[in-house]
């Protein structure tokens, strides 16, 4: 009983004890707690008694407790701060936890039960969360094959396994990439760049123990240089790395664990009697169907298609004007758009950054917070997972309500990219607990004494990922099963990037975008500029994004492809896609939907919940105040804390009265017309 994972969690707000982990405490931890957890299940399985309600859902609720206090800690270290020790254990344990996985939701004792409890549900006097509980466990145990029997069972057993194996290779394949390459940049190759991007170059050498400058594969990094640079043999040389993650032969090449993948999929969609596993995976999802996603897709297909190959008209002729013959290439693309905005709006990201501090940025995401649902953000000083992470105390009206924690820099033990995550989940059973929320994302760290300076695209990034903590935050729910994110993949997004919309409210800007030397606010002219050009180069940032999304689509709608880089070209060439650009996640390092299944079939979520945000939004609008209070009461109570107590579309309707069209959608991108 040594081990800290496995002793009650009493630092302040129950927080893991971080200070006293060490990676050899995990792998005993973890064999403990699955002991723990599958004596709970069999004494549930077993029980003689009249299955109810508590003897059987409320139970299974806490059953796992312990499993997923270790899980969470170490899947969150795994994911910001991993280590070898670490890998090879997320190696280890991702066939054992899909097996457990399968033993829970394939028992057909707890089948019998919990299909029972829905047969009779109308007898049970149950509360619309019991119900909705009650539906979601017998959906979940029917998707997972709980009703097969014989060789197909375990079939289902070992397709799980093996998928779990594969999408931890995937990711461990893509980080390692992203890890090792790097390019070493003399003083000649740092002109035109802006100080913060040779800052960042620096810092970035420093982090691997190096004397100068270094280009890397992190995004807050390569995406400036990109933008910056006008040696094209660089950009050219950086960008063609980037793009390549996961597609450099040996160990870590993906392209052949996609393909294992999507036909394991397929698989297993088709044991399940599914016709794809398109249409098993979305068959929860407010979209329901492939079509119904293509739909929304194609829509919003031809107006960014249009856009962006007018732009590329404007932007190969500016090239051609250099003196530099032939095709715009994807790697002259974010240059030549750079310059563009430069020209026709008057603005410069060199001039923009030192108005985005971080500190500034964070600042207004409280700020916003506050004037909205009444939180406010106390410091803490508290033991955390890595000295780059930082933690807060949120409370309202003096109550507690939540631990934020914020991990913002890029580090070679972090996987790229931003999310939302927590150590611990709000619920009510057995006792009110409310939430350790965390937001992890990848901005390029300052030198020593320097302060951290954003992108315009990185303080959305920020603004979005403490939308989904808010969506955390704020639950105010019963069952672990319906907390917080526990939503429809293709409505969580909903609260992320309905929050993005505040960084565009002037007077936040005008409050707190301030320069981090002069502490002067933002001049108007620029204000005025920068929101001018918020829709900038929207063609470019649709197509790459509506093009991954199809992508996915294409590879689960119908039979697997043998060869997953052969289908993407297909797609692409169908749907005639503009030369210069390329999909945002390319098949060998598309994370979303093959490092787990979270986004499989499901990459299209992000638009889907876009058009409820733009729509969402406009009820402030409506109201004539951006923190109007009413419209801020009904945000909360129908979708930040309502979780997944009800269907998404019903919450959606309670907040708005209706379901919204695309039309929101194109206008807020600028393809409106």
């Amino acid at each position: 009983m040594s081990n800290p994972l496995l002793q009650a969690f009493d630092a302040p707000f129950g927080m893991p004890p971080f200070g006293a982990l060490k990676d050899a405490d995990f792998a005993p931890a973890f064999d403990a707690a699955l002991d723990e957890a599958r004596a709970r299940v069999a004494a549930i399985a077993d029980d003689p008694a009249e299955p109810g309600f508590a003897s059987v859902i409320a139970a299974l609720e806490q059953a796992e407790a312990l499993l997923d206090r270790v899980s969470s800690v170490f899947y969150n270290l795994a994911g910001a701060d991993t280590s070898d020790a670490r890998q090879a254990l997320e190696r280890e344990l991702a066939p054992k936890m899909a097996a457990f996985g399968s033993e829970v939701t394939m028992n057909a004792g707890l089948w019998a039960k919990i299909s029972g409890l829905w047969g009779r549900r109308d007898a049970l006097a149950l509360g619309a969360e019991e119900l909705r509980v009650l539906e979601l466990y017998e959906r979940m145990f029917r998707r997972a094959g709980a009703g097969l029997s014989g060789a197909a069972r375990e079939r289902m057993k070992e397709l799980k396994e093996r998928l779990a194996v594969l999408s931890t290779r995937f990711s461990q394949n893509v980080l390692a990439d992203e890890r090792d390459w790097f390019m070493a940049l003399e003083s000649g190759d740092l002109v035109g760049l802006p100080g913060f991007v040779v800052a960042s170059a620096r810092a970035a050498a420093a982090e691997r123990g190096r004397e100068g400058h270094v280009l890397t594969l992190s995004r807050s990094l390569i995406v400036p240089f990109l933008q910056f640079s006008p040696r094209r043999d660089l950009r050219e040389k950086a960008y063609l790395a980037w793009v390549a993650r996961g597609e450099n032969g040996g160990e870590t090449d993906n392209r052949t664990v996609a393909a294992e993948m999507l036909s394991l999929r397929e698989e297993r969609a088709r044991l399940l009697g599914y016709a794809s596993f398109a249409d098993y995976k979305l068959e929860p999802e407010m979209a329901k169907t492939p079509a119904a996603v293509r739909g929304l897709l194609m829509q919003v297909w031809g107006p960014a298609r249009a856009k962006a190959e007018a732009d590329q008209a404007v932007l190969e002729r500016m090239m051609h004007e250099d003196g530099i013959n032939g095709d715009l290439e994807a790697w002259d693309w974010r240059y030549y758009a750079e310059r563009r905005r430069k020209a026709e709006f008057d603005l410069d990201e060199a001039e923009l950054k030192p108005y985005l501090g971080l500190e500034a940025m964070i600042g207004a995401a409280f700020d916003c917070a506050h004037r909205l649902f009444g939180l406010e953000f106390r410091p803490l000083e508290v033991a955390l997972y890595h000295p780059d992470a930082r933690a807060w105390e949120v409370t309202r009206a003096g109550r507690h309500v939540a631990v934020f924690i914020g991990d913002y820099f890029a580090r070679s033990s972090k996987r790229s990219g931003a999310w939302m995550s927590d150590f611990r989940g709000q619920k009510k059973l057995g006792g009110e607990v409310r939430p350790i929320i965390v937001n992890v994302c990848n901005f390029s760290k300052p030198a020593a004494g320097e302060a951290a300076l954003l992108s315009y695209d990185d303080a959305r990034t920020l603004f979005h990922e403490f939308g989904h903590a808010l969506h955390g935050m704020l639950s105010d729910v019963t069952y672990p099963m319906v907390a917080g994110t526990s939503v429809a993949r293709d409505f969580v997004e909903l609260p992320s990037q309905l929050f993005e919309h505040w960084l565009e409210v002037p007077e936040v800007l005008e409050r707190h975008a301030r320069h981090v030397e002069t502490g002067k606010p933002m001049p108007k002219a620029l204000l005025e500029r920068l929101l001018a050009a918020r829709d900038f180069d929207q063609g470019f940032a649709t197509v790459e994004y509506v093009a991954s999304a199809l992508v996915d689509l294409a590879f689960h709608e119908g039979a697997a492809p043998a060869d997953p880089m052969a289908k993407q070209a297909e797609v692409l060439a169908g749907l005639g896609m503009p030369r210069a650009i390329r999909m945002r996640h390319a098949t060998p390092h598309f994370a979303h939907i093959f490092a787990g299944d979270g986004y499989s079939s499901g990459y299209y979520s992000y638009m889907w919940s876009e058009v409820m945000d733009a729509d969402a939004f406009d009820a402030f609008h409506e109201a004539g105040d951006a923190f109007d209070p009413a419209t801020a009461a009904r945000l909360e109570k129908f979708i930040l804390s309502a979780g997944g107590s009800q269907d998404p579309e019903a919450l959606y309707r309670q907040f708005r009265g209706r379901m919204p069209g695309v039309e929101p959608l194109l206008k807020g991108r600028g393809l409106a017309g």
